[in-house]
């Protein structure tokens, strides 16, 4: 039987507390590069979009994005079922290949973090058809977001024999870790320290001032996709799985201690996928929700 609404309103504040007291070691790109990645998409949204983002997000959220970002690492200890949304493994190569690996550890097909944004995409199409929706809008739309960070995070599409990188143990310079938490969290944690204060909108601030001068010509490169109708999720990965094999797995070895050499060359890649994800999913959401422009193209607005 499908929850009440009060039921689904008690279930997203207790998810939000559970936000805030989640270890580290649980998140995808950590708590802070989420809520980055939905700050910058939040910047990009049209106006439509922007209106269908607030009604869909729970009261608790404040109208931001960005707050229920982080959301979808808590409910793996609830949907035991969507642990696998969350990346895709491929078989130690350096490509991918959804037939080959975009599937559950039952090798249920689309059952990794390309088919999870292709299916919450979909649903939250049928927004449109509200309230004849079948669908938990609200789920939908938290999901996404959080997918289209996960998927931009290199390592969430990686080597199935090292599980993305969380089987090698290294060292972040004197603290212990594995390379797949130095990915989600170590980088952006030292950059934050290192560069903006330990301040989360500084560094979003920054990063939008690149995209505004930087990587004002690698927008157009970002925006496109050959496949208009859906999301071009499959490209992302393509990258992800690239620079992981070219950055993230490059000179690493069983307990080798990642210092200085290793973050000044990586964590340049990290802030420009933190910049392309909330480009990307900004895109996503204008197609979905813009009523003029979404069955042609996927534009973006700056607010």
């Amino acid at each position: 039987m499908a929850a009440s609404r009060p039921q689904q309103l008690q279930l997203l504040v207790v998810s939000l507390i559970l936000v805030a007291s989640a270890p580290r070691g649980a998140d995808a790109w950590g708590k802070e590069g989420h809520i980055m990645t939905c700050k910058i998409a939040e910047r990009y949204l049209s106006e439509d979009a922007k209106a269908a983002v607030q009604e869909l997000l729970p009261a608790s959220a404040g109208g931001e994005l960005s707050t229920m970002c982080p959301w979808a690492d808590t409910m793996r200890f609830r949907y035991h079922w969507a642990s696998p949304l969350h990346y895709a493994n491929t078989p130690n190569v350096c490509n991918f290949k959804s037939s080959r690996d975009c599937h559950n550890n039952k090798h249920v097909q689309k059952m990794c973090v390309v088919g999870a944004i292709n299916n919450y995409t979909a649903q939250l199409l049928t927004y449109r058809d509200s309230p004849k929706s079948s669908w938990n809008l609200t789920e939908s739309l938290m999901f996404l977001a959080h997918f289209v960070g996960d998927v931009h995070q290199p390592l969430h599409v990686a080597f199935e024999e090292d599980e993305g990188g969380n089987a090698i143990q290294v060292h972040w310079y004197r603290r212990k870790a594995n390379l797949h938490h130095v990915w989600d969290v170590s980088i952006i944690d030292t950059v934050m320290k290192d560069f903006y204060n330990k301040d989360l909108d500084t560094m979003v601030d920054a990063l939008q001032m690149n995209l505004t001068n930087g990587w004002s010509d690698d927008i157009g490169h970002w925006e496109n996709c050959e496949n208009k109708r859906a999301t071009c999720a499959n490209d992302y990965a393509i990258e992800s799985i690239g620079l992981s094999c070219h950055y993230a797995y490059k000179d690493v070895e069983q307990n080798i201690t990642l210092g200085d050499d290793y973050y000044f060359t990586r964590y340049p890649v990290v802030e420009k996928r933190l910049a392309q994800g909330g480009i990307r999913l900004a895109m996503i959401l204008n197609r979905i929700f813009d009523k003029k422009e979404a069955d042609t193209t996927m534009p973006l607005y700056v607010q």
